[in-house]
């Protein structure tokens, strides 16, 4: 891998938009710079699923400011990938239109199976030691849910995209703050039936990548398991959204999305038959990985 190459990705997601900028290192990569935006595209979508004018508007203005930090910065290469609710939104093209005049960048939007494969790389690749035999990666999104399945050696084998997702199960059950029972356990049944007849392969290790996830090694550590799941929810539901936020520093935002984060990761580690590795990588240091191989 050669060294030296600044490299940075902007991922416009359907709760956030996020920048990296990494330099290439042997074995991975340095992180220089990471910036988040809360921009919930996906809640502000409508019937149709169409992201509304203001927010094309809005993201368009993110990115531009993202794209100049990283430039700043001196990256010499830039990526700008867009996930579910775009890839989904009959009106991408007006997304990718608004960012391309504010910013001067063109926007690639991703497949499922695009973006499952890029957080494969990027949740494997930064672990360190690395996985052995057949790995699983759930990334949990905002908008979608991708699980991959496959090794360090060969690539990614299997692949399945739900249509859920931590913004989704959020937007759909969670009207409370803090939630209420009975919303919690709509949620968690939601997610239970959007996994119904998800068979993955067998594998020997399973990581979780996303946005809940990051945020969740704040709360229990790196490894969700049967007992954490169950102890980073009662955490998360335990006051006003503001209030758990204090306690852990997290964004109040992130606080609200986390009970539906966590039933995803539930659902994904009762489909793998294993508990979770919070991993340091996910999307993003997958697209910059690929830039530099």
């Amino acid at each position: 891998m050669p060294t030296e190459v600044l490299c940075a990705c902007v991922d416009i997601g359907s709760n956030t938009t996020r920048l990296l900028v990494a330099e290439a290192v042997p074995g991975g990569l340095r992180e220089v710079l990471a910036q988040r935006c809360f921009t919930r595209l996906g809640r502000d979508t409508g019937a149709d699923g169409a992201i509304a004018a203001e927010k094309l508007s809005e993201v368009g203005e993110i990115v531009a400011a993202q794209v100049s930090a990283a430039r700043e910065l001196g990256a010499e290469r830039l990526r700008v990938v867009a996930t579910a609710a775009i890839r989904r939104a009959p009106n991408r093209d007006a997304l990718c239109d608004a960012v391309r005049r504010r910013a001067g960048v063109e926007v690639e939007v991703l497949s499922a199976e695009e973006e499952a494969k890029l957080a494969f790389v990027g949740a494997t690749a930064l672990l360190d030691p690395a996985p052995a035999g057949t790995v699983g990666v759930v990334d949990v999104g905002g908008g979608s849910s991708e699980l991959a399945v496959g090794t360090m050696a060969d690539g990614v084998a299997w692949i399945v995209s739900l249509p859920i997702g931590s913004g989704v199960l959020a937007d759909a059950h969670l009207h409370s703050d803090p939630p209420a029972p009975r919303e919690l356990a709509a949620m968690r049944a939601a997610a239970a039936a959007a996994f119904d007849g998800v068979r993955p392969p067998r594998t020997d290790a399973a990581i979780a990548v996303g946005g809940s996830a990051t945020s969740l090694r704040r709360l229990v550590g790196p490894v969700l398991d049967e007992r954490s799941l169950s102890d980073a929810l009662a955490a998360v539901v335990a006051d006003r959204a503001a209030a758990v936020a204090r306690r852990y520093d997290l964004d109040a935002e992130r606080v609200h999305l986390l009970p539906a984060g966590l039933a995803v990761l539930e659902e994904a580690a009762r489909a793998f038959a294993a508990p979770l590795t919070l991993a340091l990588g996910g999307l993003r240091e997958g697209v910059l990985l690929a830039e530099v191989a």
